[in-house]
């Protein structure tokens, strides 16, 4: 079995690159050794992990993360390739913005709070897991989406959704809903959900 696991030091993290081909239990092999070593390097280090380099499903990231947490207890990250970034989301939003008035929240929504808007919305922060966001043009989150954001609430089939993160189980578009299978769905960085027909696509 070759390496597919590479480990480096970027800046303020430590980064974990993983082989695109590698078979998941090679990289669960390998990840269990690699921490075992890190563990002697990190001592009372509390630097955080990134890792990166191959689509992951959210099951295999979980498993992954509870591997380094249980041996380091540091924060792990994933910065899964994608050809859609922030920067690509931020300017297809403006093209959008002309058409609807726009309301920005700064911070993230917790638990049980709902934010609702006649226009569009942009967070500046996380939508958590038991938070709403309801708009009836477009919503931007900057951060990660865990809860539920319902675009286009009145109907409006062109509005969009964005997110720094996805993590969500269900998005809305208008009338359609999108059920997100956390086991088989990629957590999605930088994605963009839009209608195409009578389906939620997300890119």
């Amino acid at each position: 079995m070759r390496n597919c696991i590479n480990v480096s030091q970027k800046n303020n993290l430590v980064l974990i690159k993983i082989n695109s081909e590698a078979k998941f239990e090679d990289i669960i092999f390998q990840i269990k050794r690699k921490v075992i070593q890190l563990k002697k390097i990190y001592k009372d280090e509390t630097t955080p992990i990134m890792i990166t380099g191959k689509v992951l499903k959210n099951k295999e990231m979980d498993q992954i993360e509870n591997i380094i947490k249980d041996v380091l207890g540091v924060e792990v990250d994933f910065d899964m390739p994608k050809e859609l970034g922030l920067h690509n989301i931020k300017r297809t939003f403006i093209q959008e913005i002309s058409t609807s008035e726009t309301k920005f929240h700064r911070g993230s929504l917790r638990s049980g709070q709902r934010l609702e808007d006649e226009g569009s919305v942009v967070i500046l922060g996380d939508v958590n897991s038991g938070a709403e966001v309801i708009a009836a043009d477009n919503i931007v989150v900057l951060g990660t989406l865990r809860g539920l954001a319902h675009a286009g609430a009145k109907g409006n089939t062109k509005a969009i959704i964005a997110a720094g993160k996805l993590d969500t189980v269900q998005i809305r578009i208008a009338n359609i809903v999108k059920e997100i299978d956390r086991d088989e769905e990629p957590l999605r960085k930088g994605a963009y959900v839009y209608i195409d027909g009578q389906d939620i696509i997300i890119e």
